[in-house]
């Protein structure tokens, strides 16, 4: 793909839908983390960081690997580029989950699907 560095730091927050009470919505949503993403050949790694956690992966797209979450799950992921967006599928005891990354303008939006829907937006730095 064509990839360019770039660092992005998070804008607004939002979590609905059922499972996420009010008060970890609002802790989740203070949290104001950066995200880097670059490239070394076919490699891309995503860097996240926050006062909170700080996590990254590097990956093949298309190729699946073993990842350790913020959350300290042990997930099986598998990163694909579908209609200019880093679709991330992981999955762990019988669950799975779906990260969305797209950039859209000067923005990055940042979807997590499942039984609960979050988007965040981070602006570029």
């Amino acid at each position: 793909p064509d990839c360019r560095e770039a660092a992005w730091r998070s804008g607004k927050s939002t979590a609905r839908l059922s499972g996420v009470d009010l008060a970890t919505r609002r802790l989740g949503g203070s949290a104001k983390p950066t995200v880097h993403i670059s490239c070394d050949g076919d490699v891309i790694t995503i860097e996240t960081k926050s006062a909170a956690a700080s996590s990254a992966i590097s990956f093949r797209l298309g190729q699946p690997f073993d990842e350790t979450t913020a959350d300290n799950r042990k997930v099986k992921s598998l990163i694909t580029l579908e209609g200019g967006a880093l679709v991330h599928m992981q999955k762990w005891d019988g669950k799975e989950t779906t990260i969305r990354r797209q950039v859209v303008g000067d923005t990055l939006r940042v979807c997590t699907m499942n039984a609960v829907v979050s988007t965040r937006v981070y602006e570029r730095v």
